[in-house]
């Protein structure tokens, strides 16, 4: 598949089978956002894997009490890969995007279904998230971008939506 192609048939995916992915494939996915691009070159942005079920389930419940609901916000995705960005840099919210797009493109490449999910933020902002942090060594002012889902999918991927007119202007 070209790059192209990949973009143009990427969708993100809301329902995952339970199961595992091969460490390689995450590792893989991981490199991908590694590479992506970063204001000046800072790479601003980090990645915790989680791959043990108890604390992807600790950050599931995290995310859906954000919401206000309970639910799955995870959409039973085995591997929950969460970015972090340093907010000593002016870029770090386009850093740690840029990288959640990276990992996208590159788990569809794979085979494997992923979906941005946010709420990040206000995750590791709370006390718990902290602590979180603070139990992996990880020290400074980062602040949660989001969490991309992986997994292998449950269903087929719906089609393209059309593109919606008038979103291209030109001088």
């Amino acid at each position: 598949m070209t790059v192209f192609e990949n973009m143009l048939t990427r969708r993100s995916v809301k329902a995952y089978k339970s199961d595992a992915v091969p460490k390689e494939l995450i590792d893989r996915v991981i490199e991908a956002g590694l590479y992506a691009a970063s204001g000046r070159n800072k790479q601003s942005a980090i990645v915790i894997a989680v791959t043990d079920k108890a604390m992807r389930d600790r950050l599931s419940k995290m995310n859906a009490a954000v919401m206000g609901a309970e639910i799955d916000p995870f959409y039973g995705a085995p591997v929950v890969l969460v970015v972090l960005a340093d907010k000593q840099f002016p870029t770090y919210v386009y850093d740690g995007s840029l990288m959640l797009g990276n990992m996208m493109l590159a788990a569809h490449e794979l085979g494997l279904g992923s979906c941005w999910i946010h709420r990040a933020k206000e995750e590791f902002e709370s006390e718990e998230g902290k602590e979180i942090l603070r139990s992996l060594g990880i020290e400074g002012d980062y602040e949660g971008i989001g969490h991309l889902v992986l997994g292998y999918a449950a269903t087929d991927p719906n089609p393209a939506s059309p593109r919606r007119d008038g979103r291209v202007y030109e001088i």
